[in-house]
Order: C-alpha cells, then sequence, then structure tokens
C-alpha cells in the first residue's frame, strides 16, 4: 500500500456550504473520495492510499490540474482507490467539488 500526501494553496474557497461528500466507490478497480470542509478558505489537501506503487507523478498531476480547475479552497480530501484510471479519479474529484457546491 502507498500512502501519497499533497498540498495545495488555492485563490479561494470552493463555493457552498455543504460539510463532506463522498463519490465512488472502493470496487472492481474504481476508487473512493471523501472531501471535507476542514481547512483554511485558501488550502487543500489530498491524501491517497492506493495499493498500486509508482504512479506518484501522475497522481501528482491529476491532483494538480483538478485543483487548477475546481479551486477547492478548504478542503481536506481522502482517496481510497482501488486502481482506478487517472480519467476516473478527475472525475470522482470534479463529481465530489460539485457535490460540496450545493
Amino acid at each position: 500500500m502507498e500512502k501519497l500526501s499533497f498540498r495545495h494553496t488555492t485563490q479561494r474557497a470552493l463555493a457552498g456550504a455543504k460539510a463532506q461528500a463522498i463519490t465512488g466507490v472502493v470496487a472492481s478497480g474504481n476508487l473512493e473520495v471523501l472531501l471535507e470542509r476542514a481547512l483554511p478558505p485558501t488550502e487543500c489537501t489530498v491524501e491517497i492510499e492506493t495499493p498500486i506503487r509508482g504512479y506518484g507523478e501522475v497522481w501528482a498531476a491529476v491532483v494538480a490540474d483538478f485543483v487548477s480547475r475546481a479551486q477547492p479552497g478548504g478542503l481536506r480530501i481522502t482517496i481510497n482507490d482501488g486502481g482506478a484510471r487517472p480519467d476516473t479519479v478527475s472525475l470522482r474529484l470534479l463529481q465530489g467539488a460539485r457535490l460540496m457546491e450545493v
């Protein structure tokens, strides 16, 4: 099991007031993403647990792209990976951010 951690600074807090959201299911090569409003408005952390080692650079790129697109300030994000592809990770992160905004 590999554990990865990323910390980003954002330009603003993610809109909305929902305290937490969850997307995905850890099964059949997918992942589960938990988003929580737990940080200052311009900070975002992403903690990842994955059974697949050696893809830190790919994870870093996917997370950086998500942060750039969604500006998820204030969120602590926890990902339990079951072997999801990068496009699925991106989709689940964006879905979670959208759930937090409503």
